[in-house]
């Protein structure tokens, strides 16, 4: 189990190096598809070797870097960043094949930043070191900058410049926050270290509000989450399906991992804050998901909902909301990459996204209108499905914590319903009016391959869950108990 890790996150980066000598373009995707594929496989002994019962980071590797300024390479996993890591090594492949026939262009260098982009995301969650995590944070910028700014839509130019400014603005505040950890919180970017370093209420507030800016535009939270309805439409659907299963959730396992263990009492002090735009996200994000024409727009603007569920499952301070948020993030990914990977495949037919060109895909795609009617019905939050666990859990903490709170997010799942059983109605179900859509052919073999797995997943993880709730139990418990509870704030532990 030697350098699993390291492994884990450079395997791409060394498939990327390999494409960079060959020329064919075809060679180059079967590379990047071995590539994936074996990163995964790479992966499984991490879930299959973790011990649920350790709180702390396992698989650690720990080499000087830097030693002038404290820099290690410092790697290690716990029962949050594991799954996240799995998730990230699963849904590889996945960006691969829907790209296959897609990406017609340049395809050689659009699979070398897929690798890169791989490699940087698996790092982020991985990294123990601060210095370490920030050169992976912003590794993740060029690559994406690249896949929506190079081979998007017609207004690809526009959306990458707000998603870089945007991304990049908060990069700064973070190595501000980060600097300035690392000379009061004894010359050192280790992160374990910092956990228990003591920074004084200001310095905590300061701390937060540029780590917040940060994470909260990586998520994205109400009112930063303007720049993502422009690159998830412009993005090509790998973009689509990075942007929404992977890098969103940057953001939010940023606050598990620095806010709420390193700065305590700055996160209680801005809980009502977080909590109160976390609330506004969800109902925002719903009605302007209704509002959408454009099928791909519709579900972006759904993330920016359903990710406020993972907010407030954070800043409730206990169990049930915690592990809620964390499984929620995991579900986000599944479901939400998987109706992006839905829309790239009736794109790649009709080459428009306007929901109004659509009808009757019941009868013409079969197995594609039940494939899309799972991933919707997990998205709803149907019980059976991925979506219903987390969200559940997450009003459930909610509940607990403040009860005002848990009505106003439930409400979301209300309008949730509203806009995905209107999108399934409107798409599959109505009339096949527009001769366009009588003579689509069904899912080929490639495509039964990409959503075949995903929709095991959302019933597996639906219907048994406990896995992934054992694999993060004691590492959701330690955090609380490195919060104290947060200063007085209820923790409620689940039976």
């Amino acid at each position: 189990m030697d350098h699993l890790l390291s492994w884990v996150i450079f395997i791409p980066l060394l498939g990327a190096f390999a494409a960079l000598a060959i020329r064919d373009h075809q060679t180059v995707k079967v590379l990047a598809l071995v590539v994936t594929v074996g990163d995964f496989i790479l992966s499984l002994p991490l879930w299959l070797n973790f011990d649920s019962t350790v709180a702390g980071f396992q698989f650690v590797e720990k080499y000087a870097w830097i030693p002038t300024f404290n820099i290690n390479y410092h790697l290690g996993l716990d029962g949050i960043s594991l799954l996240l890591v799995i998730m990230t090594t699963f849904l590889a492949p996945f960006c691969v094949l829907c790209s296959w026939h897609a990406i017609a262009d340049r395809s050689r260098e659009f699979m070398i930043n897929l690798m890169v982009m791989q490699t940087a995301m698996i790092g982020v969650f991985c990294a123990l070191d601060m210095a370490l995590f920030y050169v992976f944070w912003e590794a993740m910028l060029i690559p994406m900058y690249l896949i929506v700014g190079v081979w998007g839509g017609a207004n690809r130019v526009y959306a990458a410049i707000k998603f870089f400014i945007y991304t990049l603005a908060g990069s700064m505040l973070l190595l501000v926050a980060m600097t300035y950890m690392f000379f009061k919180g004894g010359n050192t970017f280790d992160i374990p270290t910092l956990m228990n370093a003591s920074f004084t209420p200001q310095a905590q507030f300061w701390l937060f509000l540029a780590m917040f800016v940060a994470f909260a535009i990586k998520v994205p939270m109400f009112p930063f989450h303007t720049w993502l309805p422009h690159a998830h439409v412009q993005a090509p659907t790998a973009g689509s399906v990075i942007l929404a299963s992977v890098m969103l959730k940057m953001g939010t396992y940023g606050f598990l991992r620095f806010c709420l263990p390193m700065l305590t009492d700055a996160s209680l002090s801005m809980t009502p804050f977080i909590l109160s735009l976390s609330v506004v996200a969800i109902v925002y994000g719903a009605y302007m998901a209704l509002a959408q024409s454009d099928i791909k727009k519709l579900i972006a603007y759904s993330s920016v909902s359903h990710m406020g569920f993972v907010t407030i499952g954070m800043f409730v301070y206990n169990q049930l909301g915690i592990e809620g948020a964390i499984l929620q993030m995991i579900n986000h990914g599944i479901t939400t990459g998987a109706l992006f990977l839905c829309v790239g495949i009736i794109y790649d037919r009709r080459h428009t996204r306007d929901l109004a060109e659509f009808g009757g895909l019941a009868r013409t795609m079969p197995v594609f209108a039940t494939c899309f009617v799972i991933f919707s019905m997990s998205s709803i939050g149907l019980p059976g499905t991925n979506g219903f666990v987390g969200e559940f859990m997450v009003l459930l903490g909610a509940f607990t914590y403040d009860r005002l709170t848990g009505v106003l997010a439930a409400t979301g799942i209300v309008l949730g319903a509203v806009y995905m059983l209107y999108l399934v109605a409107r798409m599959i179900w109505s009339e096949c009016s527009n001769p366009e859509n009588q003579k689509l052919a069904d899912l080929d073999l490639r495509e039964f391959a990409i959503l075949a797995p995903l929709v095991l997943v959302v019933f597996w993880i639906g219907l048994y869950p406990a896995p992934l709730l054992e694999v993060m139990h004691s590492s959701v418990l330690h955090l609380l108990d490195q919060t104290g509870g947060l200063a007085g704030a209820p923790v409620v532990a689940m039976k």
